[in-house]
């Protein structure tokens, strides 16, 4: 029988900079007496991972420019909000109510530059990991050290669509893994031979992890396991980035 299981380490409590995430998740893990298995999959907030990296700022000290001045009050937002958005930006796509679309250095194009209030504490927000692959990749390391064990590691955040209303938990970092499954080629059991099949894997699972975390219950790492991890070691979330040439909002 196919299964899927998910399982949410809780108790991890408030991450601060500096921290050992591997190390913590591993704690947690131990205390709730989970252990690891290979090919396991670890799901972990974008916001814990963004604490332990320091990449929290505090708007009372930030100095807004006269563009982010300007977009502010078109948009109806803190104007030390938007010059941290402008920051975190490569450019902006469009604006509009109160939404703020932009590229960022990442290459995501996303609303306000994946920059968040929520769950930093008033009068602060936390902007993304500088290079999510790459964290993901110190997290991977880190639980392989301290259990042996060969996991894949997804940094997940919650990103608007397009097409649908409401978030869903994408991938903005992975590790050990690939994040596509491309099956354009194969045949399907009539015969017919599939063109468009492309499957973003990576932020499948993160959208399953966050029916685990939640966005208030405390549980910012999510153990997936049952899946047939496809492994890459250089894997990356670029895999996920369409192309502009090939985006139609842009």
């Amino acid at each position: 029988m196919k299964r899927l299981e998910l399982f949410g380490v809780q108790g991890i409590g408030e991450v601060h900079a500096g921290a050992r995430l591997g190390q913590i998740i591993c704690d947690g893990c131990l205390s709730q007496a989970i252990e690891l298995a290979d090919n396991d999959l670890l799901v972990v907030a974008q916001k814990i991972v963004s604490k332990a990296e320091g990449r929290t700022v505090r708007l009372d000290e930030v100095k807004p420019s006269e563009r982010a001045r300007q977009l502010a009050q078109e948009l109806d937002k803190d104007p030390a909000l938007v010059e941290v958005i402008l920051g975190e930006s490569r450019k902006v796509i469009r604006t509009g109510g109160r939404a703020l679309i932009v590229e960022t250095h990442h290459g995501f194009v996303c609303a306000n530059a994946g920059v968040d209030q929520s769950n930093v504490g008033l009068g602060q927000v936390a902007l993304l990991p500088r290079d999510p692959d790459r964290s993901a990749r110190q997290i991977r390391d880190e639980i392989q050290r301290l259990t042996g064990k060969s996991v894949g590691v997804i940094i997940s955040d919650s990103f608007g669509r397009a097409w649908r209303i409401g978030t869903v938990d994408v991938a903005v970092g992975i590790a050990g893994m690939k994040a596509i499954k491309d099956e354009r080629g194969s045949q399907d059991h009539h015969g017919y031979e599939l063109k468009a099949a492309v499957a973003a894997v990576a932020d499948e699972v993160a959208a399953a992890a966050e029916l685990v975390m939640g966005k208030r219950d405390g549980v910012p790492v999510v153990i997936v396991r049952g899946y047939q991890l496809e492994k890459k070691e250089d894997g990356s979330v670029r895999e996920l980035l369409r192309p502009e040439a090939e985006d139609l909002f842009r």
